[in-house]
This record gives structure tokens, C-alpha cells and sequence, in this order.
């Protein structure tokens, strides 16, 4: 490569998409990623073994970009088993190309066809599609697979189980026979070897393992909220802490995190990959002697860390893998001390929390956030000592005019209120902050709740305490606050309340009820 002079760990790759995996907060390659992207640099067709979470989708995506051209022809075709992973894939694709004008599509069913091929006119070099959809464009001569050069297979199994392997056959009679080609599986069935071994040529495989995972005796809880930074300093209001260790998922993230709980007042600094040796050494010195109270990290930055007296592990951005968490809150509850783990999770990244749940069996249990409330109960006495010591010290003559000001038309007291309260919390231009909600528009459903589709049914004999039960179980939700359910032969409507529906979509999308794999969406309107 003529390009290459920067390294990703031992891996040599162009400026531009150096710059790309920087820019989305890569440090090193993970396990799979030094393992797949030299091989696929190289020219072989790979067959991986790897779960869920461990980097694949750069392990295939950051070749892929160094290997095609700015052509407006297609020239590699990802294939998913469902429309969200092809958007999540889709997604991570165009950041890794996006300094190399490489075009990324996802293609998927429940989007109209029609945008697509618009889209499609435009010129792209990369699909992302699942089976069913890209069959319908090749029938309709509207997307053309000539100029394939490598092909992915991802989850693999996923499409097995999901019925799809008579699909992708299809797909790959459309595909040139001169190309690269990348399959993907968590397991590896007889269907998906008898798969490789027929659509594969000298392939290298690849196998990452998974540990097994211990948790550390220690109190694990997460929190679901769309403002982080919020759910956070109220945390930090409401909770007794000594020193805390909070991880993001990039060094921009920490930096920002840092700025952001500085300017709250809280005595924090941060610790990733970019810093020097010194500044480091320097951090972590005022870390270990007690004069910073909150350090911020990214995974590899706290990598071999062993500080005492650590009481909180947070995790404000969720780990991509069990592994991370696992490492991540063993920093606390060492030498028989209590210690806590938290999580930060927004409704989409609910079903990666359950992932996690499932593999290190352990229950992570779920808590409201403090109210302003509970923060000033909690408070009450510190804020009343430091006002007795403001007091004591004097120096209020500029504060005492505005309050004699005021008096004439507010109570004292509510003075006072409103000035504990401003202190508190700060100064809010608007009453009301709007919620930035998942606008589902109209499903079918009553007021206040979600309609959504479920394609499996009487056939499959699930029956409504089948589906409250699991949902309920899953999505972590009172059974009792789930609507209107109507089973047909081969699908079932239900209605969940309106704030749930996200969280309910995300966990139970390609999960079991009764034991039959499902898809499920929101409904179209009646």
C-alpha cells in the first residue's frame, strides 16, 4: 500500500482511514481486528468466529475501505439478517470511509424501495443489506453485483436461524466468482461449514475466543436516561462517594466529559491514550494522593490500573463487549471493601446491557434517578453548614441590596429558596426541556402507547401470557403496563406505553418468545 504510513497497532493503513478510526475514538485493534484485517489486506478469504461486541464489524469494514476505490460502482456488499443491524453496520461503515468519499447503503425491507433507488443513481461503492430486500433490487435490475470485489457474511448463524441461507445462495449467483469473500458466525453449524466450504477458497479462519468471565462481589446497578450528563451529576449529588472512576468509550468523549464536569464544579481530569508519559504519571499522582476526585478513562488508558479505595466504577458509555465490563468494574470492590458499579445506558443500548447481563450471569439491577428532591434531602446538611459558614465569614453587602430589592415584592424565605435552588441546579431558560423522544407516529394504538408487530403467532402456539411474560422478563417492565394484544395464525399485534417502546423494540428484536426466534417493529397505522 503506497499510503500506508500510520499505524494502527502493528497494522499499516492510509491517512485517510487512519484518520477516520481516530476520529471515532480507536486506540488499538481489538483481538479480531489485528487477527482479520492484515489477512483481508492481504487478499484471503476469511472465515471468523466471534461474538457479538468484539470489533468485527471494523475488522471487516477498515480493509474494506483501504481495499475499494472512489468508482460509483459497488464494489462490496455486506449481508445482514435484519434492517437494524444493516443501519448499525451501514452506520460504522461510512464513518470509517468518510474521508475517502466512499458512499455506504443500507438496504433493507420497511423502508420504501422507492428512496432506495434514488439512492442507488447516486452511485455507491458499499451495500448493507438483508437477503429479502437485495433480491427484490437485483429482480428488479436495480442494484447490479458485477463489480463485487468482496463480499461479507455477517452473523451468519443469525441468518441460518431466520431462514435466509436459500436467500444468500441466491444472492451469490449474482455475485462474481473472482472475489473476496468474509463469513462471520458466533457458532459454526453444519449448514454455515457446508456454506464456506462451498463459496470460499483458501480461506483463513479466525477464531476469538471468549474468556470465562468473574464478576467481583459488588453492587451493580444501571441507569436508562437520554440526558447522561444529567443522570450522572445527579448521581453524583445523591451518592456517597470516595474516588470514582468513570469510562467513555473515545478520548474525545473524556475530553468532553472533563469540560463538561469542571465547569459543574466537580474536581475531575482525564486519562486517554493521547496523553504523554508525564501528563499521565501526573494525573494519576493526583489521583492515588486524593486531589482529584473523579478520573476519567477510556478502556486502554485504565488498562492495568491498581488504586485502592475506589468506591464507584461508572460506565458512561456502556462496553461494546462483556470482557470491557467485567474489566472495568473490577477497579472497585478489591480487598473484601463494598464497591459499586454503574451504568449509563440510553434506551437503544438496552439490549447490549441484557447481552452483557446474559454472559456474565449476573442480574444488573435497574434504579430511577435522584429527583432534585432526593438531591437536596440528601444535601440538606452540607448545604446548611456551608451557609452557616458563609454566614460566619461575612462579605454579604453586594448580595444583602439585591435581596433588600426584592423583599418588597417576595417572601424572604422564597428568596431563599429560589437561591438554593439556582445554586443547585442552575439556571434554566426554559421551564420545560423537551424530551427527544423516538417519534413512532400513529401504529394503531390507543393514546399514549405503541402498537407493534410481531411476526410470529397462533402457528407458533404463543399465547398472551407468552408474550406479557416475556416481554416483561426482557425489557425489564411491569406486566401489567402492557396493552392490547391480538394473536393471529402467523402474527401478533401488542401495544406497550409510549416511553417503553424503544427499549421494548431494541432487547426483543431477533430475541425468542416460547422458543421461536422474532422480528419486531412498529406497526402501521390502522
Amino acid at each position: 500500500m503506497k499510503d500506508a504510513v500510520t499505524l494502527f497497532g502493528d497494522i499499516a493503513l492510509s491517512k485517510k482511514t487512519a484518520a477516520a478510526i481516530t476520529a471515532m475514538g480507536f486506540e488499538e485493534p481489538s483481538p479480531i481486528q489485528s487477527q482479520t484485517i492484515p489477512l483481508v489486506l492481504a487478499g484471503n478469504d476469511v472465515l471468523g468466529q466471534a461474538q457479538t461486541g468484539t470489533g468485527k464489524t471494523a475488522a471487516f469494514g477498515i480493509p474494506i475501505m483501504e481495499r475499494i476505490t472512489e468508482a460509483k460502482q459497488i464494489q462490496a456488499l455486506v449481508l445482514t439478517p435484519t434492517r437494524e443491524l444493516a443501519i448499525q453496520v451501514s452506520e460504522e461503515l461510512a464513518k470509517i470511509g468518510k474521508f475517502k468519499r466512499i458512499k455506504t447503503l443500507p438496504i433493507y425491507g420497511g423502508q420504501a424501495i422507492e428512496r432506495q433507488i434514488r439512492s442507488l443513481k447516486l452511485g455507491v461503492q458499499v451495500i448493507v443489506g438483508t437477503p429479502g430486500r437485495l433480491l427484490d433490487h437485483i429482480r428488479r435490475h436495480t442494484i447490479k453485483l458485477d463489480n463485487v470485489r468482496i463480499l461479507v457474511i455477517d452473523e451468519a448463524d443469525e441468518m441460518l436461524d431466520m431462514g435466509f441461507i436459500d436467500d444468500i445462495q441466491s444472492i451469490l449467483q449474482h455475485v462474481p466468482s473472482e472475489r473476496q469473500t468474509l463469513l462471520f458466525s458466533a457458532t459454526m453449524p453444519s449448514e454455515i461449514m457446508a456454506l464456506a466450504n462451498k463459496y470460499m477458497k483458501d480461506r483463513v479462519t479466525v477464531t476469538i475466543s471468549k474468556e470465562q468471565l468473574t464478576v467481583p462481589l459488588i453492587d451493580q446497578i444501571y441507569y436508562e436516561t437520554r440526558d447522561k450528563l444529567d443522570g450522572l451529576c445527579r448521581v453524583l449529588d445523591s451518592e456517597t462517594v470516595g474516588l470514582v472512576i468513570i469510562f467513555c468509550r473515545t478520548k474525545k468523549g473524556v475530553d468532553d466529559l472533563v469540560a463538561s464536569l469542571s465547569t459543574r464544579g466537580y474536581i475531575s481530569d482525564g486519562l486517554h491514550g493521547d496523553l504523554s508519559q508525564a501528563q499521565r504519571d501526573r494525573v494519576m499522582k493526583k489521583f492515588r494522593d486524593g486531589k482529584l476526585d473523579i478520573l476519567i478513562a477510556t478502556d486502554v488508558a485504565a488498562r492495568g490500573l491498581d488504586i485502592e479505595h475506589i468506591t464507584h466504577v461508572i460506565n458512561y458509555d456502556i462496553p461494546q463487549d462483556p470482557e470491557s465490563y467485567v474489566h472495568r468494574i473490577g477497579r472497585t470492590g478489591r480487598a473484601g471493601k463494598k464497591g459499586v458499579a454503574m451504568t449509563f445506558i440510553q434506551p437503544r443500548e438496552y439490549r447490549q446491557l441484557k447481552l452483557i447481563e446474559k454472559e456474565i450471569r449476573t442480574r444488573i439491577l435497574r434504579r430511577q434517578l435522584p429527583s432534585p428532591a432526593d438531591i437536596l434531602e440528601r444535601q440538606s446538611e452540607i448545604i446548611k453548614n456551608q451557609l452557616t459558614q458563609t454566614i460566619t465569614r461575612g462579605g454579604l453587602d453586594a448580595y444583602s441590596s439585591i435581596v433588600a430589592d426584592l423583599a418588597t415584592d417576595y417572601d424572604p424565605i422564597d428568596l431563599a429558596a429560589a437561591a438554593l435552588k439556582l445554586f443547585q441546579e442552575g439556571y434554566k431558560e426554559q421551564a420545560v426541556i423537551e424530551k427527544q423522544e423516538l417519534q413512532f407516529g400513529n401504529t394503531g394504538a390507543e393514546p399514549g402507547m405503541v402498537r407493534l408487530f410481531i411476526n410470529a403467532g397462533r402457528a407458533q402456539r404463543i399465547q398472551p401470557q407468552d408474550i406479557v411474560r416475556t416481554i416483561a422478563e426482557e425489557a425489564d417492565i411491569q406486566g401489567s403496563i402492557i396493552g392490547l394484544i391480538n394473536i393471529y395464525e402467523k402474527f401478533t399485534f401488542v401495544e406497550v406505553p409510549e416511553g417503553v417502546a424503544e427499549r421494548v423494540l431494541s432487547v426483543m428484536n431477533k430475541n425468542t418468545i416460547k422458543g421461536h426466534r422474532v422480528n419486531i417493529e412498529p406497526a402501521k397505522g390502522r
